[in-house]
């Protein structure tokens, strides 16, 4: 497990994330595909993942830090998608995704750190997380859908 270091905070504030603009930002990964380095597993990024990602159900219902955590990692997503470990297949149950995720789902950890500015500029610290990515299978093959469970690790993170 490694954790994947994100530097900047392109998308600020905690109370209003100007979610169309994070959109636009995922839409610069459209036709882009990304192996998993632990299962070779190779996802594709297309415009569904865009639109879930910044309009989901999960993503409606965060709130404060976890909302800004979600819109800046998109960043390193390339590296999140390679790093990602602890693969695991879910019957998909769903009329609406019968023909998207035909073959069911995956889903993958993933571990990242966000850089905390204290109001002294000098003193900053990391927060670490950890993340699910979910995936679409079907005969196409593998589709990133959404990044969901966003948690704030432990102030000391598991294995550095």
């Amino acid at each position: 497990m490694q954790y994947i270091q994100l530097e900047n905070i392109l998308f600020t504030g905690r109370q209003k994330i100007q979610w169309d603009e994070v959109e636009k930002y995922l839409k610069t990964f459209l036709g882009a595909n990304y192996a998993v380095k632990e299962y070779g597993d190779v996802l594709h990024i297309n415009a569904l993942f865009a639109d879930e990602y910044s309009k989901s159900q999960y993503t409606k219902r965060l709130r404060g830090s976890l909302a800004k955590v979600k819109a800046n990692m998109v960043q390193i997503l390339p590296q999140l998608i390679e790093n990602a470990t602890n693969r695991r297949w879910l019957e998909n149950k769903s009329i609406k995704h019968a023909n998207s995720a035909s073959r069911g789902w995956y889903r993958y950890d993933t571990y990242f750190s966000v850089p905390v500015q204290a109001e002294n500029e000098s003193d900053s610290r990391r927060n670490f997380y950890v993340a699910t990515l979910v995936v679409r299978i079907n005969d196409q093959g593998l589709f990133l859908y959404d990044v969901i469970n966003i948690k704030k690790e432990a102030s000391k993170p598991r294995e550095l």
